[in-house]
């Protein structure tokens, strides 16, 4: 070392004529001393390999000047200790100084490549490229989920009978028809309080079918028709093994269905007793038969505790786990809770230990039920959305059915109420009841990959219209005998989104007050594309109340809303009350 200058035996020959490294930087190191250092470097190491291989130097010479110029220069730059310094050169030396002979950058590039374009230019996008095969890139596609709830089928449904009727269900034989009054039940369905013919069920399933693969299924319940005056549990259970081996054939042995129990499997309706009612009252007779005919789908884990309690949890994907409730143990109109209704059949305390146990692993849930939990009693409904607040980074989807409408109800950080963290997806009925289309819901959601979502993406509902399906409104005598199934809308088209995340749905919520017309819209389309009339004031306030209101006693939501100072909630609880 001489001065400011690296200076070797070899170098006093010929330093002088083709490179000097200047080390003039002072104790207190400039900001950019290590760039300077490594230009410097890279100058030095480029100039003694070409100056090598021209007069023939021996290579451990070149390479052991190189390893020192390096050392030297991370000492005197403070990088690390001088032991360090010498055996990281060291370690480094032989590989680095090959791939500077080797290479056929120029000095400057190399440590622009190395450092950075400020001592430099290398284009890092220089053009060169690699074949690719000319088979193209296969479309990237996320899960679709086939969801289907309240099917209602009625096996006395007749064309031609009266659509409308004293009964709480009409378009039946029996149906007695007001004298001054006669409409007949279509071919396919009918706008009035009727159910649905099977032949409109398989005809669903078959186009579900064909509109396939899905890559699983979600079926919440709900079998039987509305006469709920004249069920028996052998009509019950009859019902319910037809439907389940009909799911079973258009879905095929590959399609995996994960089906939740509704509250009109029962009969009486609603009647769920808890699994300390034991003999002729209890539901065994139900849960048994379902855990015999959905046994092709659920695992035997699974089915145990659907024959305990109606509920049951699978993996669907490595990384997600689906949950299905019996969203009957939180029902109102379920007498039996009057006898005991704190956590019956203690679901929703296993439903934490499934939450945690998914926590835990990383895994992420999907909730499938069929009453959504803004409709039920408020201590099982307060608890469910505080558990909800818990594991909003687990729980990635809630679905749910029941109210034959296409809606949704919104779940809010319990400290400030302010945050949205979750949303429940109510999806459109199959049946008709009342005055309504058929229709389905297709979910799109995020795919199976390390560390995706699961979150809902986008979804689509589905229908058919009854006025071109039946050909003449109101009469059985020309239907179509191939009727389609049509798209009526994609959420994130129809509303402008680009996500379904929780708070795109609190934005919405904000644009159906401020914006009627858009309000309008979702009104049409949460009647399946056939409403009579629009929905104002007090329709409208108890509305948003419902779809903001995730538990059952926080009306007061509305009221979070600016500027309606407590007019909201008065008016739902006018409403739903």
């Amino acid at each position: 070392m001489n001065g400011n200058f690296i200076v070797t035996s070899f170098e006093q020959d010929y330093l002088s004529l083709h490179h000097v490294f200047i080390f003039s930087y002072p104790p207190v190191l400039k900001a950019d001393s290590a760039q300077k250092c490594a230009e410097g470097i890279l100058i030095v190491w480029s100039v003694l390999t070409i100056s090598a291989a021209a007069v023939q130097y021996p290579q451990l010479y070149v390479s052991e000047t190189m390893a020192f110029a390096v050392g030297e220069a991370c000492i005197r730059l403070h990088l690390a200790d001088e032991l360090v310094c010498r055996e990281i050169t060291e370690l480094f030396r032989s590989d680095f100084i090959r791939a500077l002979q080797r290479s056929l950058l120029w000095p400057t590039e190399a440590c622009a490549l190395l450092v950075g374009p400020s001592c430099g230019n290398f284009d890092i996008y220089a053009p060169w490229n690699v074949t690719l095969p000319k088979v193209p890139k296969p479309p990237v596609t996320p899960p679709s989920i086939l969801f289907l709830t309240d099917i209602h089928w009625d096996k006395e449904y007749k064309a031609g009978s009266a659509a409308d009727c004293k009964d709480p269900l009409c378009c039946r034989e029996d149906s007695r028809s007001p004298s001054w009054r006669r409409r007949e039940a279509g071919h396919w369905g009918t706008y009035s309080k009727c159910d649905l013919p099977l032949r409109t069920v398989e005809n669903l399933l078959e186009n579900t079918a064909r509109a396939g693969p899905w890559d699983w299924v979600y079926w919440t319940g709900d079998i039987p028709a509305h006469n709920v005056w004249s069920q028996t549990r052998k009509q019950q259970l009859s019902e319910l093994t037809v439907i389940s081996r009909l799911i079973h054939k258009h879905m095929g042995p590959n399609v995996t269905v994960y089906p939740a129990v509704g509250n009109h499997e029962s009969t009486p309706a609603n009647s769920f007793p808890p699994p300390f009612v034991h003999g002729n009252r209890s539901v065994a007779w139900l849960y048994d038969t379902m855990a015999e005919e959905w046994s092709a789908w659920l695992p035997e884990q699974a089915l145990k505790t659907l024959r305990y309690g109606g509920f049951y949890t699978v993996e669907v994907q490595p990384g997600l786990r689906v949950v299905s409730l019996n969203m009957n143990y939180c029902a109102r109109e379920n007498f039996w809770l009057m006898v005991n209704s704190t956590d019956p059949a203690n679901q929703l305390q296993w439903l934490v230990l499934i939450l945690q146990a998914s926590e835990d692993k990383g895994e992420k849930v999907h909730i499938i039920g069929h009453i959504p939990p803004g409709l039920c009693l408020g201590s099982w409904s307060w608890n469910y959305y505080h558990i909800v607040n818990r594991y909003e980074s687990t729980i990635a989807g809630q679905f749910f059915g029941h109210t034959h409408l296409d809606e949704f109800q919104m779940f809010y950080d319990e400290t400030t109420m302010a945050r949205p963290l979750g949303v429940a997806f109510i999806a459109p009925s199959v049946t008709t009841y009342v005055n309504l289309n058929p229709g389905y819901r297709v979910y799109y959601v995020d795919g199976n990959y390390q560390g995706s979502s699961r979150l809902v993406l986008d979804h689509e509902t589905y229908i058919l219209n009854l006025t071109e399906a039946n050909k003449s409104p109101g009469s059985a005598l020309s239907p179509e005998p191939n009727p389609k199934w049509k798209l009526l809308y994609r959420a994130t088209e129809a509303f402008g989104l680009s996500s379904l995340f929780p708070s795109d749905y609190d934005g919405l919520l904000r644009t159906f007050i401020n914006d009627d017309r858009v309000f309008q819209k979702f009104w049409y389309l949460r009647h399946k594309g056939h409403v009579s009339e629009p929905c104002r004031e007090t329709c409208k306030t108890g509305l948003l109340c419902f779809l903001r209101s995730g538990r059952y006693d926080e009306l007061e939501q509305c009221d979070l809303f600016n500027g309606f100072g407590g007019n909201l909630a008065k008016a739902a609880r006018k409403t739903l009350c």
